[in-house]
């Protein structure tokens, strides 16, 4: 299994995003700098039916990606919330294969008290663990 480190605030943004809207899937982009992890952009999410869902806006996610290329980054991870269950891709999320080479992180608040956030790699509709580790 690859590691990959991600920045504290990056995780911070991402589990406050994920508690602020706990009742429904949230979702958004993570950019990379040089290979590292640099930015969060939020993106609503538009789905008909969000508790269960997540499809991202289209036109906030055209500006972030021309955001993100303006800076000089490039597409690091896809990330979303699952409200009411584990943090694992469901055959859904197996299914959208826009971007194969980003990351999908998944953020759980399926245990009261306590976030659950891992990653993977979808491969020929398949998802791969990819270890996370805490970095300044």
């Amino acid at each position: 299994m690859n590691t990959i480190q991600l920045p504290r605030t990056i995780v911070n943004q991402l589990l406050a995003h994920a508690q602020s809207r706990d009742a429904v899937e949230v979702c958004g982009l993570i950019s990379s700098k040089h290979g590292h992890p640099a930015r969060c952009y939020p993106i609503p999410n538009t789905a008909s039916n969000p508790r269960k869902h997540f499809t991202m806006d289209e036109h906030a996610q055209i500006d972030a990606m021309r955001t993100i290329r303006e800076q000089g980054e490039a597409l690091f991870a896809i990330y979303h919330s699952h409200p009411h269950a584990p943090a694992q891709p469901s055959a859904e999320d197996l299914q959208h294969d826009e971007y194969p080479e980003a990351l999908r992180l998944i953020v759980s608040l399926n245990t009261k008290g306590v976030l659950e956030l891992r990653a993977f790699s979808v491969v020929n509709g398949r998802a791969e663990a990819v270890g996370l580790e805490l970095s300044e």
